[in-house]
């Protein structure tokens, strides 16, 4: 079993709340990760029915059971629950009583902000971040795999994967969430979300090309990001007296993912892809992205781009200073490669800057990290 950067942050706020909750996408490892924090817990899966059915006819007898707290699975599935859950943590001056994972976040949080506010802190766990895998896969690979733990652990072909991933689960969630009509059109949607990753959201070309309205388009985007299948990333709201755009830039949690819907299926269907660039991007935000909800900071991570054109990549805000980041998926740097960095440090001041790129060397330039 790989070791998730996770767990030291999930057992930290066990110490300081009643209730953890570890929400996320389905086969994230929200489960190995509770059993291997909590092992001293009870295990109890709500997916199973006799279990589900126990704990909704009679929560407070099903709660009795459990003296002493348990790992609740897939928590969604019963959002009563949570009711009778606060009762027994409100009677009780006890920590890290109640640890409950969901794979929905409409399901999970609203029940939270109900029934729990207060009482409970969660953690968002993601597929694995490249460090937790540590192992010696080319670029390509990983950018055609993605980083899903049952690929990895399992050693599953990551085709088949991803296609029962989105027949069984993802599919199985939109249906629970919301009246989706014809599957096959709303995957086609997904696939055109695919082919604009790292771009600005287009609402109206999205719905155009998709066949459906611009509100149908804004709604399925916010269900794939509740089903994290995507995210948008914010552009920072700094001008610097230049006039900003203000739409933001849809990413995909997992690039396996992604390449399933554009048919990218090999090593050398990757390195061939004109996606691979975006891709490339996809992956170290997410990487990003990642690293933050493991360390369960604020979400810090924004593009810059102007009206002119001039962008940046990503920008990481914390404490008050702006770190800008360039992604390159060549192996090769040029100056140009450059371009945008120094637009930036002439234009905000700031002396520190990186670029992450596919090649192998690590090393300093002028006010630049240079990261592999």
């Amino acid at each position: 079993m790989i070791k998730r950067e996770a767990e030291t942050t999930v057992k930290k706020l066990a110490e300081g709340y009643p209730v953890v909750i570890i929400t996320g996408p389905r086969q994230s490892g929200k489960t190995t990760l509770a059993k291997s924090a909590f092992q001293q817990k009870q295990y109890v899966s709500l997916e199973n029915l006799d279990i589900r059915n126990f704990s909704t006819q009679d929560p407070r007898l099903f709660l009795d059971r459990y003296p002493d707290g348990a790992v609740f699975d897939e928590v969604q599935l019963c959002p009563d629950l949570l009711s009778y859950m606060q009762e027994r943590v409100d009677s009780s001056s006890r920590t890290g009583t109640c640890i409950l994972t969901g794979s929905q976040q409409f399901g999970v949080l609203s029940g939270v902000s109900q029934s729990l506010a207060g009482r409970a802190a969660y953690l968002e766990l993601l597929s694995f971040s490249l460090s937790e895998l540590s192992v010696d896969y080319s670029l390509d690979k990983i950018l055609a795999t993605g980083l899903y733990p049952p690929v990895h652990d399992r050693k599953l072909d990551h085709r088949s994967w991803a296609g029962n991933y989105i027949r069984s689960y993802v599919e199985r969630d939109i249906r629970r969430l919301i009246n989706v009509r014809n599957l096959s059109v709303f995957q086609r949607f997904i696939g055109l979300c695919a082919e604009r990753i790292g771009q600005l959201v287009n609402l109206s070309n999205l719905a155009s090309d998709a066949g459906i309205t611009h509100d149908t388009a804004r709604d399925w985007i916010s269900l794939l990001e509740a089903c994290y299948i995507v995210f948008l990333l914010q552009p920072h709201h700094r001008n610097f007296r230049k006039r900003i755009i203000k739409s933001p830039k849809l990413f995909f949690h997992d690039t396996g993912l992604a390449a399933w819907f554009l048919s990218i299926e090999t090593e050398k269907g990757m390195n061939l892809s004109s996606m691979r660039g975006a891709l490339f991007e996809n992956l170290i935000v997410s990487e990003l992205l990642k690293r933050g909800f493991n360390q369960r900071r604020r979400n810090d991570l924004y593009f810059w781009r102007d009206r002119a054109g001039n962008e940046v990549d990503l920008v990481i805000e914390r404490e008050d200073r702006l770190t800008p980041v360039e992604i390159k998926s060549g192996s090769t740097l040029t100056q140009d490669s450059f371009k945008g960095l120094n637009w930036w440090r002439k234009l905000s001041g700031e002396d520190k800057s990186f670029l992450v790129y596919g090649g192998n060397d690590s090393h300093e330039r002028t006010g630049v990290s240079v990261v592999s």
